[in-house]
């Protein structure tokens, strides 16, 4: 990604302390069992390391560690049988979820041959886990719990430890960078408009306001011929244009690219929400053109880039294009009674990772619904599972996920150059129609391949939304 960031998971172990002067061979055993647990984390994630923690003092620190680093999640490897002392402290003053990792090192016990420091050190990890989310409720924390088993190796485990870090991912990426709004929401698309100091105190995110006589000038100083031939070659590689393509078509068109990349490094920007609505002439006009291309090559690495100014869209863009690694915007553009099925799709700049063939690019005279005329882009999403994911607030400002599971299946689309997908849903066009528009989103959302669903309420959890889920 252009704008690189990294979750803080904090990892700490319990045991009760009383164990281990009473059977000294769990010392060493413990020790092991934390080193692999935490060797087992994927390196996308930074480990702030609580340790193994036997007293309430070991706690304290741990939570002091975990303050300081201003974790996205906390994860608890539950070694044996341990008091809930040893855990609270470590998470009370966090505002974060606290996953219970439960992972019992044998499969089964050997019956006859399992003495008390055995039993105790390789077979008990489940004996606290009640303990642990009585507190946790008590005390008002989120939480999660993983079962499984070292022994052998246990995929779900692994897979979902590996979905909660990915879902860290989001509350990182939103705290650690900024949104870029240049100009304003669309006029009217009243769904749109959003209060950004509301934005900043509940989903973290900073926004930084650019006008448009800024971003004509944007590619003024760049010269790097190499580096503009370079980024036109890689425009060619994502877009077949309309027309046949040249390094001299697109020369302009990667200038701004590159332009774009910079300005992106340097605001530490990893969401833009747009829309102009001037004259589009001279120099306006030329940016105004090539705009959507231009944004797909940022969303490709990563930005997510929406139209129409629609910030909370480009929020969910950002989240799919984190945990599944696409990020499409769309909006409801039809049904077909006779298929029963959705089309669903939009104009503007849109995700190369969830095309399953070579996007095109082709010019228009005109943007409908907007001023000018330019580049169109058009991808073709992969068929079969395909998530969706829209993000509205209440009368209070609170966010609320909207989300559905659905099939893109083959068939004729619309060829006048807008991204549109064929989705089936398992309660029918007409409902799902219906159960979509009555959770109150935008009257857009972002998509991405395959089912996601698990880990939107895994990323919920942690920004501590609620959660519609459509269909599935």
């Amino acid at each position: 990604m252009l704008v690189e960031t990294k979750a803080r998971i904090g990892v700490f172990a319990i045991a009760l302390g009383a164990y281990l002067p009473q059977f000294p061979s769990l010392v060493p055993e413990f020790k092991g069992q934390y080193e692999d647990f935490k060797k087992t984390l994927p390196d996308t994630v930074e480990i702030i390391d609580g340790g193994i923690v036997t007293t309430k003092e070991q706690a304290m620190e741990a939570g002091d560690r975990f303050r300081s680093a201003d974790v996205d999640l906390v994860i608890l490897q539950l070694l044996t049988y341990a008091t809930s002392y040893n855990m609270l402290p470590a998470v009370r003053d966090l505002d974060v979820p606290v996953v219970l990792v439960n992972l019992q090192k044998k499969k089964a016990p050997d019956y006859a041959n399992t003495d008390t420091a055995t039993w105790l050190g390789e077979l008990y990890a489940c004996g606290a886990v009640g303990e642990m989310v009585a507190d946790l409720e008590r005390a008002g924390k989120r939480h999660a719990v993983i079962t499984g088993v070292v022994e052998g190796g246990d995929p779900h485990a692994k897979a979902e430890i590996k979905d909660w870090c990915r879902a860290a991912q989001v509350r990182r990426r939103f705290r650690d960078t900024n949104l870029a709004q240049i100009g304003r929401p669309y006029p009217g698309m009243m769904d749109l408009y959003i209060d950004e100091t509301n934005l900043y105190h509940r989903m973290y995110l900073y926004t930084k306001q650019f006008d448009w006589e800024k971003m004509w000038a944007i590619a003024d100083d760049i010269n790097d011929e190499d580096a503009i031939r370079a980024k036109a070659q890689d425009l060619l590689d994502t877009f077949d244009v309309e027309g046949g393509g040249t390094v001299e078509k697109v020369w302009d068109m990667a200038r701004y690219v590159v332009a774009f990349e910079r300005w992106v490094k340097e605001e530490k920007i990893a969401f833009v929400a747009s829309h102009y609505d001037g004259l589009a002439k001279g120099q306006a006009g030329v940016l105004d053109s090539m705009l959507i291309p231009a944004f797909s090559m940022l969303i490709k690495q990563g930005v997510a880039c929406a139209v129409e100014g629609d910030v909370k869209v480009a929020m969910a863009m950002s989240i799919l294009k984190t945990i599944a690694g696409m990020g499409q915007l769309s909006e409801m553009y039809s049904i077909d009674f006779k298929e029963d099925l959705c089309i669903i799709g939009h104009s503007g700049s849109g995700d190369a990772d969830i095309s399953a063939k070579k996007p095109t690019m082709k010019i228009v005279d005109v943007f409908h619904g907007k001023t000018g005329g330019g580049y169109l882009t058009q991808f073709y999403p992969h068929l079969g599972p395909v998530t969706y994911l829209g993000i509205t607030q209440d009368r209070d400002g609170h966010f609320k996920f909207v989300v559905a599971e659905g099939i893109n299946q083959e068939g004729p689309i619309f060829t006048f150059g807008d991204t549109n997908m064929r989705t089936r849903f398992a309660c029918g066009a007409r409902e799902f129609c219906d159960r979509w528009s009555e959770a109150g989103p935008t009257h857009h959302m972002a998509a991405a391949s395959g089912r996601h669903i698990d880990t939107i309420l895994k990323v919920a959890k942690i920004f501590n939304v609620p959660v519609d889920i459509i269909t599935r």
